[in-house]
């Protein structure tokens, strides 16, 4: 049959008239931007695989370039911990931090970072992914319009850096520390002067005396700010964060707008983040660690034990507290530790026998 060209252009506008058009029109891209915690260059953060620039080209790549994400750093856009208001405001429509930081906005918002004595790596991802860890999230930033979701995680930190040697649970009275989160607030009950410092602000007012003692993050990236320069002794033990979660904020209403597809896409490219982020710490902390100890004079330790028991002790007290006066603490409390408790009964079956026994 032989086809005109008219006759063509005809059964078109017929097939575009009944809601099939031959054509796809190319849209334009959706340019979102997102501010950081962290200032531009900080490895994990914002540099490196997993990193918020890392999470930017991967939305874009997998979206086919249709949502491009424009990643400011720290004080670029917005101060360093002003991300929660302005991603509410609608100022911009994503912010890359750590949950905890929000501590004066909801309580609740805490234990998608890491709660003290919690969930490892392996436990806070069964709870997000399998245990309604993120819905529940979500239900805690509805008020305020916005929905999150876990984009990147440390693993286990280090307890922190501190000048003086750490002997017995008085060592910690009058101690001035910057410490983020539920950990503050169980120092603080030891009678710890609380900083909430930004990373870039952490060792000028360690080296000065302002401080006393810091937690940032672990090996790779506490050497990078030069802390060892600063303070000799580096305890451990992952009591405080047990693995540290990169939140990753939306506002509610750009999020709505957002094809499906595209909404498909950024969850995948946060989960993938979130994985990636964890495997790239593993390697540069041992190989971190290695070097402060051996190179920089360093002394790395465990807290004593009975720090550690007047610690867990006290993290039970803050919990308990925060439950009685919030309902919606009490509900992701409640779930929380009901996965935790399931967990740790696997983990005497899984992990520890391993650790204790294959590796001993």
């Amino acid at each position: 049959m032989k086809t005109t060209r008219r006759s063509f252009l005809t059964a078109g506008a017929a097939a575009g008239a009944l809601g099939f058009p031959m054509i796809a029109k190319a849209q334009s891209p959706i340019t979102w931007k997102m501010t950081s915690a962290y200032p531009k260059g900080s490895p994990f953060y914002m540099d490196g695989p997993g990193s918020a620039t890392d999470l930017a080209k991967r939305i874009e790549a997998m979206s086919g370039g249709r949502l491009k994400i424009q990643v400011y750093g720290a004080g670029e856009l917005i101060p360093a911990l002003e991300g929660f208001d302005a991603v509410r405001a609608g100022t911009v429509e994503m912010n890359h931090a750590n949950s905890y930081f929000w501590t004066g906005k909801t309580f609740a918002a805490q234990y998608f970072t890491a709660v003290p004595f919690g969930l490892n790596f392996q436990g806070i991802n069964g709870w997000f992914y399998d245990g309604g860890g993120i819905q529940l999230w979500n239900e805690v930033y509805a008020p305020f319009g916005m929905v999150a979701m876990p984009c990147g995680n440390t693993g286990v930190q280090m307890t922190g850096w501190f000048k003086k040697e750490i002997n017995s649970v008085a060592d910690f009275k009058g101690l001035k520390m910057r410490i983020p989160g539920l950990a503050g607030k169980v120092y603080a009950t030891l009678g710890v002067d609380v900083k909430l410092l930004p990373g870039g602000e952490i060792f000028p007012a360690l080296e000065r005396g302002v401080i006393d003692a810091a937690e940032f993050v672990g090996p790779y990236q506490d050497r990078r700010l030069g802390l060892q320069k600063a303070a000799k002794y580096y305890y451990t033990t992952g009591w405080h964060e047990p693995a540290t979660v990169s939140e990753l904020l939306i506002n509610k209403a750009a999020w709505q707008k957002l094809p499906k597809d595209l909404q498909a896409v950024v969850e995948n490219a946060a989960a993938a983040c979130n994985v990636i982020s964890e495997g790239w710490c593993q390697k540069t902390n041992a190989e971190a660690m290695e070097d402060l100890v051996k190179n920089h004079g360093v002394i790395a330790r465990p807290l004593p034990d009975d720090v550690i028991k007047a610690l867990r002790e006290q993290t039970a007290k803050v919990l308990a507290e925060a439950v009685a006066k919030d309902p919606i603490v009490k509900k992701v409390n409640d779930s929380y530790m009901a996965y935790k408790a399931k967990f740790d009964a696997w983990s005497k079956f899984s992990e520890t026998p391993y650790h204790t026994k294959i590796q001993a």
